[in-house]
């Protein structure tokens, strides 16, 4: 089983993004912003994950800016390569029965998971690997570090989904 989540870091101040995930009465507000960063890392302990592998980078880095806030309820298990993040995270869930979450940023960050991806699925390995990507309005133009992470990762993964709002970001976490 494998979800591959693309993440981008836009705004939103939907309720009703929320309404299925219980965050223990931190809901966002009506009117108050939440970045698509904070959605991930709520989401993600909202769904009782506890520990997270990855390796930093520009299209990820508001999501990192994000995780020292959080981190006695996610810890974060710095890698030196994104290649290492993923095989982390399957071994991590094979050991615990959890799913398995690694992070990367988009372009060489994210096709450097496609290894660990293709091995999860062989093996059956539940694993959640969220990248970053350009903002939407670059996709298609030839932006630096833009990647079809979902095409090149269709092939070998269960589910995979590109966000282009950030209130799909909890839905698209908890499938």
């Amino acid at each position: 089983m494998f979800k591959a989540v693309n993440s981008n870091t836009q705004q939103f101040s939907s309720h009703s993004g929320w309404s299925n995930i219980d965050h223990n009465d931190e809901k966002p507000q009506q009117h108050e912003k939440i970045l698509g960063a904070e959605a991930i890392i709520k989401s993600l302990m909202a769904e009782h994950v506890d520990i997270m592998f990855g390796y930093p980078g520009g299209a990820i880095m508001p999501t990192y800016d994000l995780i020292h806030q959080h981190q006695q309820d996610l810890k974060h298990i710095l890698v030196r390569h994104e290649q290492g993040a993923v095989h982390a995270a399957q071994g991590y869930a094979r050991v615990s029965g959890k799913v398995g979450v690694c992070i990367a940023t988009s372009g060489p960050g994210a096709t450097n998971l496609i290894t660990g991806i293709a091995d999860a699925q062989i093996d059956s390995t539940p694993l959640v690997c969220i990248t970053g990507q350009v903002h939407k309005d670059l996709l298609g133009t030839d932006a630096f570090q833009e990647t079809d992470i979902i095409d090149i990762s269709m092939p070998i993964t269960k589910w995979n989904y590109k966000v282009t709002e950030a209130k799909e970001i909890p839905r698209v976490i908890a499938k």
